[in-house]
């Protein structure tokens, strides 16, 4: 069975920062591309950052330069450092497999950023 448990998340201020972690389990992490996800218009959710089974990473134009994607196969983690946030930024992030493997959720961790 595939789990994904995404956590790290809170309330921040404008500029700060937050790590977002998500462990997986029921699927070989290695040699999948791997996503962070929002909820999006028209769409239940959107990804804002990919990482490849490579390590090659692409980034939503709204948070490029400021979150930074990263795994570790052997721990079976998936990584989303997130810095100089800002109020758009909150949402519930989830992790899993990018594209249309995507269909498998965990219930998401919140990040708030507000004064």
């Amino acid at each position: 069975q595939v789990q994904l448990v995404e956590s790290g998340g809170g309330v921040v201020q404008p500029g700060g920062s937050l790590r977002l972690s998500c462990t997986v389990s029921g699927f070989p992490l290695n040699i999948y591309a791997m996503a962070w996800y929002r909820p999006a218009p028209g769409k239940k959710r959107d990804w804002v950052a990919r990482v490849g089974a490579s390590g090659a990473t692409l980034y939503d134009p709204s948070v490029k330069g400021r979150f930074t994607i990263s795994r570790d196969n052997a721990q079976k983690t998936l990584v989303l450092q997130m810095e100089n946030l800002k109020p758009d930024d909150s949402a519930v992030y989830y992790c899993s497999k990018a594209g249309i493997q995507a269909d498998d959720w965990g219930q998401g961790t919140q990040v708030t950023v507000s004064s």
